[in-house]
């Protein structure tokens, strides 16, 4: 099971608040999934068509309990892509348009709604019922242990907006995004993707993310050391490079016999240890040196090489 159906499936579970919410619930449903067909006056045809069996078990479970209307449930099978088609129908029947009404689909002259009703989300509670009904029909959460990404499928550019406003009023950005004929409420922040699972109920979707976010977390820290490892050799390496072409310079211009003892001892140590950093060839000498006072060697020999290159003499001025 993918993990945005696991989302789904713990949000089909979660129980009202209020004798309301699930009107709410069922109202996002029927607006994300569902088509409206119009026969004359007052007589309609709606029809929920999903893949999710979250979605179809809460359509028909609600559309029982709430409207009271007759529903048709049909299975069908994609023999190309190997999933089921779950399609539910409302056939046109006394109180179906007052149903409508009820969920926000119509309003009471029959013209239909573009966006959310505000009896529909008046209370709090019923604002997440919706949101709630609106990820399970229409969500999509990335799997934590890739990107952090959810996001809503919706139709009409006003509905979106609507949507993202409503998940706005609960202190979560949400943006919209066109997608070809469709429109995708969208978050990526993890931290609010977070707080929108928690506010509308899925606490174990929610227990996976931190997971996810915390074994990402310890991976992130522990490439960050190793490539910060990884610089510091490359910039040790070079720099004992740079040193021993400093000393064979020397040797060439024959100015090696002439150095201080302090430095003939510091290129002898360097040729030895050609590989080790200036802290740890520090650590090497006798008595042991700090990576200060061998750094400042290195600088009296680069400045012997560049007395001697200026003026071409070829002994320590």
């Amino acid at each position: 099971m993918s993990f945005t159906a696991e989302v789904r499936d713990e949000l089909a579970r979660c129980a009202p608040a209020c004798e309301y919410c699930n009107i709410a619930t069922l109202a996002a449903l029927t607006r994300v999934c569902g088509t409206l067909s119009v026969a004359g006056r007052g007589r309609y045809r709606l029809q929920v068509a999903t893949e999710t069996g979250a979605v179809a078990r809460t359509m028909i479970g609600l559309t029982h309990q709430i409207l009271k209307l007759k529903t048709e449930f049909t299975v069908r099978k994609s023999v190309l892509h190997r999933v089921r088609n779950y399609l539910i129908a409302l056939p046109d029947q006394p109180d179906l348009e007052k149903a409508l009404v009820l969920l926000g689909i119509l309003d009471r002259s029959g013209a239909l709604v573009r966006d959310i009703p505000h009896h529909v989300v008046a209370r709090k509670c019923c604002r997440l019922a919706y949101i709630r009904g609106a990820l399970i029909a229409g969500g999509f959460v990335a799997d934590p242990r890739g990107d952090f990404h959810l996001e809503i499928a919706v139709q009409g550019e006003e509905f979106a907006r609507a949507l993202a406003d409503l998940i706005g009023k609960l202190g979560i950005p949400a943006r919209v995004n066109r997608r070809r004929a469709s429109y995708a409420v969208y978050i990526k922040s993890a931290e609010d993707i977070v707080r929108l699972l928690r506010e509308v109920g899925a606490q174990r979707s929610v227990a996976e993310i931190e997971e996810a976010r915390a074994v990402k977390s310890v991976k992130n820290e522990v490439n960050r050391r190793v490539n910060a490892e990884l610089a510091n050799q490359g910039r040790s390496a070079s720099a004992a490079q740079h040193q021993i072409e400093l000393i064979e310079e020397l040797e060439r211009r024959g100015l090696r016999r002439g150095l201080p003892d302090a430095l003939e001892a510091f290129c002898r140590l360097r040729e030895t240890y050609p590989d080790l950093s200036l802290r740890d060839l520090g650590e090497m000498a006798d008595p042991p040196l700090s990576k200060s006072a061998l750094y400042h060697r290195v600088l009296r020999l680069e400045k012997i090489l560049e007395a001697a290159r200026s003026d071409g003499n070829e002994a320590i001025q």
